[in-house]
């Protein structure tokens, strides 16, 4: 579905340049001589990295559909991170490359939220708040 600039919203996805960009931040500008522009700051979704990029009003982008999915994380098999569908009961197994620094804060049993664009995994969002135990801790100097 192709969308114009005027339609930009927050945290919309979008498809510029065979990339998967997020919208963080857009400006509509009317200069007093001269058409309409966008400036915008997006940022691409496999990489993290942010760009600033000017569009003449009125260009159409491909929208991209995300979705969200609860999940709930189960185990790691040494290989892959398994997670369970909360809705279907099924499972799915994750490359530890995808997962990255977010296994430091997985426990088993915990919630997750996958974030997709299309059937293509591109984000996990651990849970805002995790309960550790501290086991071994290096004694106080003074």
């Amino acid at each position: 579905m192709a969308i114009s600039t005027a339609d930009f919203k927050n945290g919309m996805c979008i498809e510029y340049n065979g990339k998967l960009w997020t919208i963080v931040e857009f400006q509509h500008v009317k200069p007093g001589k001269g058409g309409a522009f966008v400036r915008t700051k997006m940022r691409d979704v496999r990489t993290g990295r942010i760009v600033d990029n000017t569009f003449n009003a009125g260009t159409k982008f491909d929208s991209v559909r995300m979705e969200t999915r609860k999940m709930q994380y189960l185990y790691n098999d040494g290989a892959d991170f398994n997670f369970m569908d909360n809705s279907t009961y099924e499972q799915e197994a994750i490359g530890a490359d995808v997962v990255g620094d977010v296994a430091k804060w997985l426990k088993e049993n915990d919630d997750v939220t996958l974030q997709y664009a299309g059937d293509e995994l591109i984000g996990i969002e651990p849970m805002m708040f995790v309960e550790l135990e501290v086991t071994e801790t290096e004694p106080g100097f003074k």
